[in-house]
C-alpha cells in the first residue's frame, strides 16, 4: 500500500503543467507578484508564466490587484470573505428591510456565498450556492467590472434578471482587485425604479465594511 501510494504522488508530482501552475500559486500565496516577479519566484520562461497566470486568473485562483499585479484570486478568498460579510449584510437588511447578497464570480456565472434575507413576506430569497448569469443584474455588472460601475463605485439594476425585482451592488476588494459584490435586492413596488437614488450609499457602505472585516489592517501597536 505504501508502495502504491509512493508511486501515486510520483506520477501525480510529474504532471508538469500542473507542478508549474503550482509553482506560480506559492509565489503568488507569499505576496502580490508582477509578472517579472513571478518568472524570478518560479524560474519559468515569461511566456510560460503569464500563459499560466492568465490561466489561474480565469478560473478564479488568481486575480490582479489595483497595480496589474497577480494575487490569490476569489476561489481561495471566498470563504473568509463570506464569514465577514454575514454581519455587515445583516446590518444591511437591517437598515433597508430588504434582502442582501454577496456573490463571486465563477467563470460566466455568479456564485452567492453568503446571503440574509427581508423579514417581510415580499422579498427576494438567493440561497447560498445558487449560480446567477453573469450578464445580468447589478452584481454580474460589478463582477465584469465594467469601467462605469467601478468608476462610479457601484451598479443598479430594474427587472434585469427577474420580473418585479430591483437591485444595488457594490464592489468588494482585496489589494485593488475586484474579489466580490455586496447587492441589495428587493420587489420594484419598494425599491423603486432607481433603487441607487435610495440606496446605492448604504451599499458601498457595507462593501467598505467587508473589506475591513475581511482584511483588518495591521495592528499599529505591533502588539
Amino acid at each position: 500500500m505504501g508502495y502504491t501510494y509512493q508511486y501515486m504522488n510520483a506520477s501525480l508530482a510529474g504532471v508538469g503543467v500542473l507542478d508549474k501552475a503550482v509553482s506560480i500559486v506559492d509565489a503568488v500565496e507569499r505576496g502580490p507578484r508582477s509578472l517579472p516577479d513571478l518568472v524570478a519566484a518560479t524560474g519559468l520562461p515569461r511566456a510560460t508564466a503569464h500563459r499560466l497566470a492568465l490561466a489561474l486568473a480565469v478560473h478564479g485562483l488568481l486575480g490582479r490587484d489595483a497595480d496589474g499585479r497577480f494575487v490569490l484570486g476569489p476561489r481561495f478568498t471566498a470563504a473568509r470573505i463570506a464569514e465577514a460579510a454575514r454581519p455587515a449584510l445583516a446590518a444591511l437588511r437591517d437598515a433597508t428591510g430588504e434582502s442582501a447578497q454577496l456573490y463571486v464570480r465563477r467563470g460566466a456565472q455568479r456564485l452567492c456565498v453568503a446571503s440574509v434575507d427581508s423579514p417581510r413576506e415580499l422579498r427576494t430569497s438567493v440561497p447560498v450556492g445558487a449560480l446567477l448569469p453573469l450578464d445580468r443584474g447589478s452584481a454580474g455588472a460589478v463582477l465584469r467590472e465594467l469601467p462605469d460601475v467601478l468608476r462610479r463605485g457601484w451598479a443598479e439594476s430594474v427587472a434585469e434578471r427577474a420580473p418585479g425585482v430591483a437591485s444595488v451592488s457594490a464592489p468588494v476588494r482585496a489589494g485593488g482587485a475586484v474579489v466580490a459584490a455586496v447587492c441589495l435586492s428587493g420587489p420594484i413596488e419598494r425599491t423603486s425604479t432607481a433603487p441607487g437614488a435610495r440606496f446605492a450609499a448604504v451599499v458601498v457602505a457595507a462593501a467598505r465594511r467587508i473589506e475591513e472585516a475581511a482584511h483588518p489592517p495591521p495592528d499599529a501597536t505591533g502588539a
